[in-house]
């Protein structure tokens, strides 16, 4: 099997956990451009690891250890990801790493550890750690987009029983876009296809031309907003989701909100 047919089925997920690592599209992609020219350097680095997934982000976190790319200005950004930008150079590392290898990529303790290269117990309670900060974060009110009824109200028990609160459900872009600016909610889920036919992404950017707000869109389809072709979302949830994916990008979003906010 040639490099790239090893490689690609994994990209799209790779680049979903550096953007959840950087809080941009823009600094996510740079890693996994880093990580690609690493291997065509020196391919046997996907013998590194006990399979080429590992391999990767393996690589990819050694990356984010030592090359500064998250302290570079980017230019111009979409609205969705500006608002979550901000001075990242104080951004938490290890218990950050351990907590979104496990709760959005779906790795075991066994594989974090070959990622990080750290042992078992170190693996533990890193994610304790994490655990401990994100249970320590302020609780936020939540706007949920999304016309499927089943899940919107799964997101919300979701979001309740982490601690949130539901500020409304809108089905179409109408409707996000009036919630919204009624509620003035400190963080937005959104589906990308709404209802009434229209994109969540225009009802997010509507609703950014407002107000500042964090934005995690939601999709079945992640591989056609992770192609790094074009400008997308920083913050992806995939369909079906767990509990632990949602705590954890919304701990990722709040996070780079209040970072922005602070270097105001």
């Amino acid at each position: 099997m040639t490099l790239s047919a090893t490689v690609a089925p994994h990209l799209p997920y790779l680049r979903r956990f550096a953007r959840a690592l950087t809080g941009t599209q823009a600094s996510g992609d740079t890693y996994v451009a880093a990580v690609l020219e690493s291997l065509i350097a020196d391919p046997a680095i996907l013998k590194s690891a006990s399979s080429p997934r590992l391999a990767l982000y393996q690589t990819l976190c050694k990356l984010w250890g030592s090359i500064p790319i998250n302290g570079q200005a980017e230019g111009a950004q979409p609205s969705w990801e500006a608002t979550v930008q901000g001075r990242l150079s104080n951004i938490p590392g290890p218990a950050r790493q351990v907590f979104l290898l496990s709760a959005v990529e779906g790795f075991d303790r066994r594989d974090i550890g070959e990622i990080l290269q750290r042992s078992d117990s170190e693996v533990e309670r890193l994610f304790e750690d994490a655990n401990r900060q994100i249970s320590e974060m302020i609780a936020s009110d939540i706007l949920i987009i999304e016309d499927e009824p089943l899940i919107a109200l799964d997101i919300e028990d979701t979001i309740t029983s982490l601690g949130h609160r539901s500020v409304g459900i809108a089905r179409t872009h109408k409707e996000a876009v009036k919630l919204a600016k009624e509620k003035r909610p400190q963080l937005v889920l959104s589906d990308i296809q709404l209802a009434d036919g229209s994109s969540g992404i225009d009802a997010v950017n509507d609703i950014l031309g407002s107000f500042d707000v964090p934005v995690i869109f939601i999709t079945a389809f992640p591989e056609r907003l992770l192609t790094g072709e074009r400008p997308e979302p920083a913050f992806l949830i995939t369909k079906p989701f767990s509990p632990e994916m949602v705590k954890a990008l919304i701990a990722q979003a709040l996070f780079f909100d209040l970072r922005s906010r602070k270097a105001a």
